[in-house]
Protein backbone atom coordinates (compact mmCIF):
# COMPACT_ATOMS: atom_id res chain seq x y z
CA UNK A 1 0.00 0.00 0.00
CA UNK A 2 1.25 3.25 -0.85
CA UNK A 3 1.70 5.44 2.46
CA UNK A 4 -0.66 8.35 1.97
CA UNK A 5 0.42 12.07 2.08
CA UNK A 6 -0.43 13.91 5.19
CA UNK A 7 -2.83 16.38 4.72
CA UNK A 8 -2.90 20.03 6.45
CA UNK A 9 -6.18 20.15 9.17
CA UNK A 10 -5.78 23.42 9.17
CA UNK A 11 -7.90 25.38 6.18
CA UNK A 12 -6.53 28.44 4.50
CA UNK A 13 -7.34 31.85 6.79
CA UNK A 14 -10.56 33.20 5.07
CA UNK A 15 -11.59 30.30 2.69
CA UNK A 16 -14.80 28.90 3.27
CA UNK A 17 -13.70 25.74 5.51
CA UNK A 18 -12.05 27.75 7.85
CA UNK A 19 -15.18 30.33 8.31
CA UNK A 20 -17.57 26.89 9.03
CA UNK A 21 -15.33 25.87 11.64
CA UNK A 22 -14.82 29.15 13.19
CA UNK A 23 -17.64 30.32 12.91
CA UNK A 24 -19.09 31.02 16.31
CA UNK A 25 -15.29 32.29 17.24
CA UNK A 26 -15.89 34.59 14.76
CA UNK A 27 -19.39 35.75 15.92
CA UNK A 28 -18.27 35.62 19.75
CA UNK A 29 -15.75 38.29 18.27
CA UNK A 30 -17.69 40.73 16.67
CA UNK A 31 -20.44 40.27 19.59
CA UNK A 32 -17.81 41.13 22.65
CA UNK A 33 -16.98 44.43 20.08
CA UNK A 34 -20.77 45.79 20.94
CA UNK A 35 -19.83 44.89 24.69
CA UNK A 36 -16.70 46.06 24.59
CA UNK A 37 -18.42 49.57 23.56
CA UNK A 38 -20.53 50.07 26.97
CA UNK A 39 -17.03 49.95 28.86
CA UNK A 40 -16.04 54.05 26.98
CA UNK A 41 -18.59 56.93 27.24
CA UNK A 42 -17.58 57.43 23.47
CA UNK A 43 -18.91 54.36 22.18
CA UNK A 44 -21.47 53.35 25.16
CA UNK A 45 -24.41 55.21 23.08
CA UNK A 46 -24.23 53.12 20.28
CA UNK A 47 -23.24 49.85 21.93
CA UNK A 48 -26.57 50.72 24.29
CA UNK A 49 -28.48 50.50 21.00
CA UNK A 50 -27.95 46.71 20.20
CA UNK A 51 -27.85 45.46 23.78
CA UNK A 52 -30.89 46.85 25.62
CA UNK A 53 -34.29 47.16 24.76
CA UNK A 54 -35.08 50.69 23.20
CA UNK A 55 -37.87 52.57 23.26
CA UNK A 56 -38.84 53.12 27.54
CA UNK A 57 -41.75 54.47 28.64
CA UNK A 58 -42.85 55.08 32.06
CA UNK A 59 -46.14 55.83 33.17
CA UNK A 60 -47.25 56.15 36.90
CA UNK A 61 -49.88 52.85 38.22
CA UNK A 62 -51.28 54.47 41.15
CA UNK A 63 -52.31 58.16 42.32
CA UNK A 64 -51.16 59.56 45.25
CA UNK A 65 -48.95 58.71 48.32
CA UNK A 66 -48.50 54.81 46.97
CA UNK A 67 -47.49 56.13 43.55
CA UNK A 68 -45.33 53.78 41.26
CA UNK A 69 -43.67 53.98 38.10
CA UNK A 70 -44.13 51.04 35.41
CA UNK A 71 -41.82 50.94 32.64
CA UNK A 72 -43.54 49.75 29.35
CA UNK A 73 -42.09 50.04 25.77
CA UNK A 74 -42.80 50.25 22.45
CA UNK A 75 -41.57 48.86 19.07
CA UNK A 76 -39.61 50.81 16.46
CA UNK A 77 -36.30 51.06 14.11
CA UNK A 78 -33.97 51.11 16.23
CA UNK A 79 -35.29 47.37 17.44
CA UNK A 80 -33.64 45.93 14.12
CA UNK A 81 -30.40 46.22 15.87
CA UNK A 82 -30.70 44.89 18.76
CA UNK A 83 -32.31 41.71 16.52
CA UNK A 84 -29.31 41.52 15.06
CA UNK A 85 -27.01 41.43 17.88
CA UNK A 86 -29.50 38.83 19.75
CA UNK A 87 -29.05 37.08 16.36
CA UNK A 88 -24.99 36.76 17.04
CA UNK A 89 -26.21 35.54 20.83
CA UNK A 90 -28.37 32.79 19.22
CA UNK A 91 -25.53 31.81 16.77
CA UNK A 92 -22.94 31.29 19.45
CA UNK A 93 -25.74 29.28 21.40
CA UNK A 94 -25.97 27.13 18.54
CA UNK A 95 -22.71 25.94 18.50
CA UNK A 96 -22.65 25.48 21.90
CA UNK A 97 -25.56 23.03 21.81
CA UNK A 98 -24.15 20.93 18.94
CA UNK A 99 -20.61 20.93 20.20
CA UNK A 100 -21.18 20.18 23.85
CA UNK A 101 -24.41 18.00 23.50
CA UNK A 102 -25.29 16.82 20.04
CA UNK A 103 -21.65 15.84 18.59
CA UNK A 104 -20.84 13.67 22.13
CA UNK A 105 -24.31 12.11 21.80
CA UNK A 106 -23.30 11.16 17.91
CA UNK A 107 -20.18 10.24 18.75
CA UNK A 108 -21.68 6.93 20.60
CA UNK A 109 -24.93 6.22 18.43
CA UNK A 110 -22.80 6.10 15.47
CA UNK A 111 -25.88 7.84 13.24
CA UNK A 112 -26.17 7.61 9.56
CA UNK A 113 -25.91 11.11 7.61
CA UNK A 114 -29.96 11.02 7.04
CA UNK A 115 -29.99 10.14 10.98
CA UNK A 116 -27.39 12.72 11.94
CA UNK A 117 -28.73 15.73 10.31
CA UNK A 118 -32.22 14.86 11.62
CA UNK A 119 -30.74 14.63 15.00
CA UNK A 120 -28.78 17.62 15.12
CA UNK A 121 -32.30 19.53 13.83
CA UNK A 122 -34.37 17.75 16.54
CA UNK A 123 -31.83 18.35 19.50
CA UNK A 124 -31.41 22.13 18.40
CA UNK A 125 -35.34 22.59 17.93
CA UNK A 126 -35.72 21.04 21.01
CA UNK A 127 -33.84 23.39 23.38
CA UNK A 128 -35.20 26.17 21.83
CA UNK A 129 -38.98 25.20 21.78
CA UNK A 130 -38.88 24.02 25.52
CA UNK A 131 -36.97 27.42 26.34
CA UNK A 132 -39.78 29.62 24.28
CA UNK A 133 -42.49 27.62 25.76
CA UNK A 134 -41.53 27.80 28.99
CA UNK A 135 -40.84 31.47 28.59
CA UNK A 136 -44.05 32.43 27.01
CA UNK A 137 -46.24 30.53 29.51
CA UNK A 138 -45.02 32.17 32.05
CA UNK A 139 -45.60 35.61 30.59
CA UNK A 140 -48.74 34.81 29.92
CA UNK A 141 -49.26 33.89 33.10
CA UNK A 142 -48.01 37.11 34.46
CA UNK A 143 -50.18 39.23 32.54
CA UNK A 144 -53.18 37.34 32.95
CA UNK A 145 -54.03 36.66 29.50
CA UNK A 146 -55.42 33.56 29.79
CA UNK A 147 -57.96 34.28 32.25
CA UNK A 148 -60.07 36.43 29.59
CA UNK A 149 -60.39 36.01 25.76
CA UNK A 150 -61.16 39.09 25.72
CA UNK A 151 -57.86 40.59 26.63
CA UNK A 152 -56.53 39.22 23.19
CA UNK A 153 -58.37 42.67 21.30
CA UNK A 154 -59.63 44.58 24.02
CA UNK A 155 -57.58 47.58 24.40
CA UNK A 156 -56.38 47.87 20.64
CA UNK A 157 -53.90 49.06 19.71
CA UNK A 158 -51.14 47.00 22.43
CA UNK A 159 -48.46 50.10 21.55
CA UNK A 160 -47.25 49.21 24.99
CA UNK A 161 -45.34 45.94 26.12
CA UNK A 162 -43.60 44.82 29.59
CA UNK A 163 -40.26 43.87 29.38
CA UNK A 164 -40.49 40.52 29.27
CA UNK A 165 -43.10 40.47 26.37
CA UNK A 166 -40.86 42.74 23.99
CA UNK A 167 -38.09 41.44 24.92
CA UNK A 168 -39.70 37.68 23.91
CA UNK A 169 -40.44 39.02 20.82
CA UNK A 170 -36.69 40.42 19.69
CA UNK A 171 -35.21 36.93 20.78
CA UNK A 172 -37.62 34.89 18.39
CA UNK A 173 -37.07 36.95 15.59
CA UNK A 174 -33.61 36.99 16.27
CA UNK A 175 -33.24 33.31 16.43
CA UNK A 176 -35.11 32.39 13.38
CA UNK A 177 -32.87 35.05 11.16
CA UNK A 178 -29.69 33.09 12.71
CA UNK A 179 -31.12 30.33 10.83
CA UNK A 180 -30.74 31.61 7.64
CA UNK A 181 -26.45 31.83 8.04
CA UNK A 182 -26.68 28.50 9.73
CA UNK A 183 -27.73 26.92 6.63
CA UNK A 184 -24.04 27.74 5.00
CA UNK A 185 -22.29 27.02 8.76
CA UNK A 186 -23.99 23.43 8.93
CA UNK A 187 -23.65 22.94 5.14
CA UNK A 188 -27.08 21.84 4.90
CA UNK A 189 -27.90 19.78 1.65
CA UNK A 190 -28.98 21.52 -1.43
CA UNK A 191 -32.45 19.53 -1.32
CA UNK A 192 -32.98 20.42 2.26
CA UNK A 193 -32.74 24.30 1.54
CA UNK A 194 -36.07 25.05 -0.18
CA UNK A 195 -37.99 23.04 2.85
CA UNK A 196 -35.62 24.79 5.66
CA UNK A 197 -36.15 28.38 3.85
CA UNK A 198 -40.04 27.82 3.56
CA UNK A 199 -40.28 27.45 7.30
CA UNK A 200 -37.67 30.35 8.43
CA UNK A 201 -40.04 32.86 6.08
CA UNK A 202 -43.70 31.78 7.68
CA UNK A 203 -42.10 32.02 11.49
CA UNK A 204 -40.54 35.49 10.23
CA UNK A 205 -43.76 36.53 8.30
CA UNK A 206 -46.04 35.66 11.59
CA UNK A 207 -43.90 36.48 13.97
CA UNK A 208 -42.67 39.96 12.57
CA UNK A 209 -46.47 40.77 11.50
CA UNK A 210 -47.78 40.02 15.28
CA UNK A 211 -44.92 42.56 16.39
CA UNK A 212 -45.04 45.32 14.00
CA UNK A 213 -49.16 44.93 13.26
CA UNK A 214 -49.37 45.63 17.77
CA UNK A 215 -50.71 41.90 17.87
CA UNK A 216 -48.42 40.62 20.33
CA UNK A 217 -50.80 39.55 22.92
CA UNK A 218 -52.64 36.73 20.07
CA UNK A 219 -49.36 36.15 18.53
CA UNK A 220 -47.37 35.25 22.10
CA UNK A 221 -50.49 32.90 22.63
CA UNK A 222 -50.53 31.30 19.10
CA UNK A 223 -46.49 30.88 19.35
CA UNK A 224 -46.86 29.31 23.03
CA UNK A 225 -49.43 26.75 21.57
CA UNK A 226 -47.75 25.95 18.61
CA UNK A 227 -43.99 25.75 20.05
CA UNK A 228 -45.75 23.33 22.49
CA UNK A 229 -47.09 20.85 19.93
CA UNK A 230 -43.32 21.37 18.06
CA UNK A 231 -41.63 20.55 20.98
CA UNK A 232 -43.62 16.96 21.30
CA UNK A 233 -42.81 16.19 17.95
CA UNK A 234 -39.12 17.17 18.09
CA UNK A 235 -38.53 15.26 21.44
CA UNK A 236 -40.57 11.86 19.96
CA UNK A 237 -38.36 11.85 17.12
CA UNK A 238 -35.11 12.13 19.18
CA UNK A 239 -36.30 8.98 21.64
CA UNK A 240 -37.23 6.78 17.69
CA UNK A 241 -33.66 8.04 17.34
CA UNK A 242 -32.68 5.99 20.36
CA UNK A 243 -35.02 2.70 20.23
CA UNK A 244 -37.22 2.81 16.75
CA UNK A 245 -39.88 0.76 18.57
CA UNK A 246 -40.70 3.75 20.74
CA UNK A 247 -43.72 5.15 18.43
CA UNK A 248 -46.28 6.39 20.89
CA UNK A 249 -45.14 10.10 20.93
CA UNK A 250 -45.93 10.60 17.29
CA UNK A 251 -49.25 9.38 17.89
CA UNK A 252 -50.24 11.78 20.56
CA UNK A 253 -48.42 14.64 18.52
CA UNK A 254 -50.80 14.05 15.44
CA UNK A 255 -53.95 14.16 17.81
CA UNK A 256 -52.45 17.38 19.04
CA UNK A 257 -51.29 18.74 16.05
CA UNK A 258 -54.37 18.36 14.47
CA UNK A 259 -56.38 20.61 17.49
CA UNK A 260 -53.95 22.86 17.46
CA UNK A 261 -54.80 23.84 14.05
CA UNK A 262 -58.48 23.84 15.02
CA UNK A 263 -57.83 26.25 18.26
CA UNK A 264 -55.27 28.40 15.84
CA UNK A 265 -57.80 29.57 13.43
CA UNK A 266 -60.68 29.78 16.24
CA UNK A 267 -58.51 32.28 18.24
CA UNK A 268 -57.65 34.16 15.32
CA UNK A 269 -61.43 34.43 13.88
CA UNK A 270 -62.11 35.46 17.56
CA UNK A 271 -60.01 37.97 18.27
CA UNK A 272 -59.55 39.34 14.29
CA UNK A 273 -62.87 38.83 12.53
CA UNK A 274 -64.75 39.31 15.61
CA UNK A 275 -63.29 41.21 18.48
CA UNK A 276 -61.40 43.59 16.70
CA UNK A 277 -64.13 44.24 13.67
CA UNK A 278 -66.67 45.15 16.52
CA UNK A 279 -64.10 47.42 18.47
CA UNK A 280 -64.38 51.41 18.97
CA UNK A 281 -61.24 51.86 17.54
CA UNK A 282 -61.54 51.32 14.11
CA UNK A 283 -59.32 53.20 11.48
CA UNK A 284 -55.59 53.35 10.11
CA UNK A 285 -53.56 55.79 11.97
CA UNK A 286 -49.43 54.64 11.84
CA UNK A 287 -48.91 57.21 14.49
CA UNK A 288 -50.57 55.57 17.21
CA UNK A 289 -50.21 51.88 15.50
CA UNK A 290 -53.66 51.62 14.87
CA UNK A 291 -54.15 49.10 11.96
CA UNK A 292 -57.91 48.12 12.60
CA UNK A 293 -59.22 48.41 9.32
CA UNK A 294 -61.09 46.07 7.08
CA UNK A 295 -58.43 45.06 4.32
CA UNK A 296 -55.51 44.29 7.48
CA UNK A 297 -58.02 42.35 9.02
CA UNK A 298 -58.49 40.23 5.91
CA UNK A 299 -55.01 40.10 5.11
CA UNK A 300 -54.06 38.89 8.84
CA UNK A 301 -56.63 36.17 8.76
CA UNK A 302 -55.82 35.32 5.02
CA UNK A 303 -52.16 35.12 6.22
CA UNK A 304 -52.94 32.55 9.18
CA UNK A 305 -55.51 30.42 7.39
CA UNK A 306 -53.12 30.02 4.89
CA UNK A 307 -50.38 28.96 6.75
CA UNK A 308 -52.35 26.57 9.16
CA UNK A 309 -53.91 24.51 5.35
CA UNK A 310 -50.04 24.41 4.26
CA UNK A 311 -48.80 23.18 7.66
CA UNK A 312 -52.38 20.19 7.85
CA UNK A 313 -50.96 19.49 3.90
CA UNK A 314 -47.79 18.46 4.99
CA UNK A 315 -48.94 16.54 7.88
CA UNK A 316 -51.37 14.73 5.63
CA UNK A 317 -48.52 13.88 3.34
CA UNK A 318 -45.94 12.91 6.57
CA UNK A 319 -48.99 10.72 7.85
CA UNK A 320 -49.50 9.33 4.28
CA UNK A 321 -45.48 8.33 3.83
CA UNK A 322 -45.26 6.55 7.04
CA UNK A 323 -48.49 4.20 6.70
CA UNK A 324 -46.88 3.36 3.07
CA UNK A 325 -43.55 2.34 4.98
CA UNK A 326 -45.08 0.61 8.01
CA UNK A 327 -47.03 -1.65 5.19
CA UNK A 328 -44.23 -2.58 3.03
CA UNK A 329 -42.70 -3.47 6.52
CA UNK A 330 -45.52 -5.73 7.47
CA UNK A 331 -45.22 -7.23 3.63
CA UNK A 332 -41.90 -8.16 3.91
CA UNK A 333 -42.15 -9.76 7.08
CA UNK A 334 -44.99 -12.04 5.88
CA UNK A 335 -43.78 -13.15 3.06
CA UNK A 336 -42.11 -16.88 3.44
CA UNK A 337 -38.17 -17.42 3.28
CA UNK A 338 -37.63 -21.16 2.97
CA UNK A 339 -36.32 -20.61 -0.68
CA UNK A 340 -32.73 -19.84 1.32
CA UNK A 341 -32.81 -23.09 2.58
CA UNK A 342 -33.68 -25.35 -0.50
CA UNK A 343 -31.12 -23.71 -2.57
CA UNK A 344 -28.74 -24.55 0.25
CA UNK A 345 -29.75 -27.82 0.10
CA UNK A 346 -30.05 -28.10 -3.44
CA UNK A 347 -26.19 -26.77 -3.75
CA UNK A 348 -25.33 -29.23 -1.54
CA UNK A 349 -26.90 -32.52 -3.15
CA UNK A 350 -24.83 -30.72 -6.37
CA UNK A 351 -21.50 -30.88 -4.44
CA UNK A 352 -21.97 -34.32 -3.51
CA UNK A 353 -23.08 -35.00 -6.59
CA UNK A 354 -19.90 -34.17 -8.35
CA UNK A 355 -17.57 -35.79 -5.68
CA UNK A 356 -19.66 -39.46 -6.11
CA UNK A 357 -18.93 -38.81 -9.70
CA UNK A 358 -15.16 -38.13 -9.38
CA UNK A 359 -14.72 -40.73 -7.04
CA UNK A 360 -16.31 -43.38 -9.45
CA UNK A 361 -14.39 -42.17 -12.25
CA UNK A 362 -11.88 -44.64 -14.45
CA UNK A 363 -8.96 -42.43 -12.96
CA UNK A 364 -10.30 -42.86 -9.37
CA UNK A 365 -10.70 -46.69 -10.04
CA UNK A 366 -7.00 -46.81 -11.05
CA UNK A 367 -5.51 -45.03 -7.92
CA UNK A 368 -7.86 -47.42 -5.73
CA UNK A 369 -6.37 -50.20 -7.11
CA UNK A 370 -2.55 -49.26 -6.59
Amino acid sequence: MPIRKKTNKNPPVMSHEFIIQNHADIVSCVAMVFLLGLMFEITSKFAVIFITVQYNVTISANEGPDETAVNYFHHGIKDLATVFFYMLVAIIMHAIIQEYVLDKINKKKHFSKTKHSKFNESGQLSAFYLFSFGWGASILLSENFLSNPVNLWEGYPHTLMPFQMKFYFICQLGYWLHALPELYFQKTKKEDIPRQLVYIFLYLVHIAGAYILNLNRLGLVLLVLHYFIELLFHVSRLIYFSNENRQFGFTIWAVLFVLGRLLTLSLSVLTVGFGLATAENQGFDLAAGNFNIVFVRITVLAAICLSQVFMMWKFINFQLRRWREHSQVQTLKKKPAPAKSKSKKDKANGVNGVNSHAADSPRARKEKSS
